[in-house]
C-alpha cells in the first residue's frame, strides 16, 4: 500500500493497537523546559518510578529566564522557582540539562536541532506546542501535556490517537523579499486557525526544497497556528548537511547507515492524504498579521479586511477594537513602538544575519525600542564571531542573552500596554506580549525594516 511519510513514521513507532483505544506510541526523544516539567518529575518521584532511557531526554531553560546581562538573577519568585526546580530535578535524576553558560542554553526548539538531538524518522515530544518545529528534519514532533510527559519519562510511550494527514504544496516563485515566515502566514491566512485541525502536515514543493533548514523550521514551527498537531518536511541533502558532525548525530559508519535509512523517509508516489491544498506563491509579497490571531494575516500591499471577508464577524470586530485598526486601512506606514527579533520561530543565526544585513550602516528610529534575542548560546557566540553584535549596537538595537524573551509575557521582556510591536514570534493573541500590547507578526526582514523606518514597512521600502 502506498504510504505518506507521516504514516510511515507513525506505523514504525506503534507498540500496540487495540480497538476502541488510543495507540500506544513509542517516543524516541523528550525535550524538557522549566515551565511544564516540574509536575512530571514530582509524580515519578512520588511513585518511585525511575526514568526510562534517560539519555533520550534533554532539558534547558528558556521561557522564564531573563535575557538581560544579569540573567542569573531572577527577580520574579515564580520564574525563579521554576528554574531552580528544573535544575534540582535534573541534578537528582541525572537528566542532561543545558543551563546558562553551558554554551548550549537556549530555546528548547533551537537547542535540540543545533545539537543534532533532533533526527529524521524519530518521534519527539515536549510540553510545548511549538515542538512541531522539529518536524523540519523529517521527525514526527508534537507538543503534549505534562501527564503525557510523565508517561513517556516512565515508559518511553504515550497514548495517542492516529492523526489525519494533510499535504500542503507551495508552488510558484514569490517576490524578492518573501521569506519562509511569509509562506506560513500565507497558508494560515488561507485555511484559517482551524484549517489543519487534527492533522499532521507534510510540506512539499520546490519552494520547500530550496529552503534552508532554518526556513523549514520556521514553517514547521507555526504549523500549530492553523490547528495542526505537527508539520514536517521529508529529509534530504540539506537536512544531512545541517546535521552532520553535530554532538548527538551519528558518527562514522553509523552516520552512513543512518543516511541510508533516512533517505527512505519519503512519501510514496501518489500516496493518499486525508486532505491537501496547493498554495500559489507567484509574486507573493511579504506578509504580516493585523489582528488578534495568526489567521488575521495580509500581504503588506493589502488592506485590513472588512466584515464581509468570510472570517468570524465577532472576532473581526474584537480585532478592530483591540488593534485600533479598521477595515480598508493600509498596514504599511503605521507607526510602531517596539520591534522584537527572536523566538523559536526566528531566533536562529540565519535570522540574525538577515537583520544585520539591513541594520548595517543604518539606525533604529529614535522612537523605536528594538530587542534582538538569539535563540541559544550557540547562536549568540556565532553572532559575536561574525561581528553581528557590533552591527546591532551601532544601529541602536538591544542585543540580549538567549531565551524566549518577548515572545510571551512570561519573563521581564514585555511590550508595554497600548504599544505596537512588529514581532518575529508566532502568536499575536490578545496580551501575548504583555497586557493590552498590540502584535504584528512578520519576518525578521520586515521587522528590521520597520525598526529603521519607525513604521510598518518591508525590506523593499529601504
Amino acid at each position: 500500500m502506498k504510504q505518506n511519510i507521516i504514516n510511515k513514521i507513525w506505523d514504525h513507532h506503534v507498540v500496540q493497537n487495540k480497538p476502541g483505544f488510543p495507540t500506544t506510541l513509542y517516543i524516541d526523544r523528550i525535550l524538557l523546559h522549566e515551565v511544564t516539567s516540574a509536575q512530571a518529575f514530582a509524580e515519578l518521584k512520588k511513585r518511585n518510578i525511575p526514568i526510562r532511557n534517560k539519555d533520550h531526554l534533554l532539558a534547558t531553560i528558556d521561557h522564564s529566564i531573563p535575557t538581560d546581562k544579569n540573567r542569573a538573577v531572577i527577580a520574579d519568585e515564580i520564574a525563579r522557582t521554576q528554574v531552580d526546580t528544573l535544575r534540582r530535578n535534573c541534578q537528582e535524576t541525572g537528566v542532561t540539562i543545558y543551563d546558562i553558560e553551558s554554551s548550549h542554553q537556549g530555546i528548547v526548539h533551537v537547542v535540540g536541532p543545533e545539537l543534532g538531538f533532533t533526527l529524521p524518522g524519530t518521534t519527539i515530544i515536549c510540553g510545548d506546542s511549538h515542538t512541531s518545529t522539529h518536524g523540519a528534519f523529517g521527525a514526527l514532533a508534537f507538543g503534549v501535556g505534562t501527564s503525557e510527559i510523565t508517561h513517556a519519562m516512565a515508559s518511553s510511550c504515550i497514548l495517542q490517537s492516529k492523526p489525519k494527514t494533510f499535504k500542503v504544496e507551495f508552488t510558484g516563485k514569490p517576490s524578492k523579499y518573501f521569506t519562509a515566515k511569509d509562506a506560513i502566514l500565507k497558508l494560515i491566512s488561507v485555511i484559517g486557525i482551524g484549517g489543519g485541525q487534527g492533522c499532521v502536515i507534510e510540506y512539499v514543493g520546490e519552494y520547500i526544497r530550496e529552503l534552508s533548514m532554518e526556513g523549514r523550521m520556521t514553517i514547521c514551527n507555526m504549523s500549530i497556528e492553523c490547528g495542526a498537531r505537527a508539520g514536517l518536511v521529508a529529509p534530504d541533502a540539506t537536512t544531512f548537511a545541517y546535521l552532520e558532525g553535530r554532538e548527538y548525530a551519528p558518527k562514522g559508519a553509523a552516520w552512513e547507515k543512518a543516511k541510508t535509512e533516512w533517505l527512505k523517509l519519503v512519501s510514496d508516489a501518489d500516496a493518499d492524504y486525508d486532505q491537501s491544498i496547493t498554495i500559489d506563491l507567484t509574486d507573493a509579497a511579504p506578509m504580516l498579521t493585523w489582528g488578534i490571531n495568526p489567521e488575521h494575516a495580509i500581504a503588506i500591499n493589502e488592506t485590513v479586511p472588512g466584515l464581509d471577508s468570510g472570517s468570524d464577524k465577532s472576532t473581526l470586530e474584537k480585532a478592530y477594537a483591540y488593534t485600533g485598526l479598521h477595515a480598508g486601512q493600509n498596514l504599511a506606514g503605521i507607526s510602531v513602538d517596539y520591534v522584537f527579533v527572536g523566538s523559536c520561530t526566528n531566533g536562529r543565526i540565519e535570522d540574525l544575519r538577515a537583520v544585520a544585513s539591513i541594520l548595517d550602516g543604518r539606525k533604529v528610529a529614535p522612537h523605536v525600542t528594538m530587542y534582538i534575542v538569539p535563540g541559544s548560546e550557540q547562536v549568540l557566540a556565532q553572532a559575536k564571531a561574525e561581528g553581528l553584535d557590533k552591527i546591532f549596537a551601532a544601529a541602536g538595537a538591544d542585543f540580549r542573552m538567549p531565551g524566549c524573551s518577548m515572545c510571551l509575557a512570561m519573563n521581564p521582556d514585555k511590550v508595554p500596554e497600548g504599544k505596537r510591536c512588529v514581532s518575529t514570534s508566532n502568536r499575536n493573541f490578545i496580551g501575548r506580549q504583555g497586557p493590552n500590547s498590540i502584535t504584528h507578526l512578520a519576518s525578521p526582514q520586515t521587522a528590521a525594516a520597520s525598526a529603521v523606518l519607525g513604521y510598518v514597512a518591508s525590506e523593499g521600502d529601504l
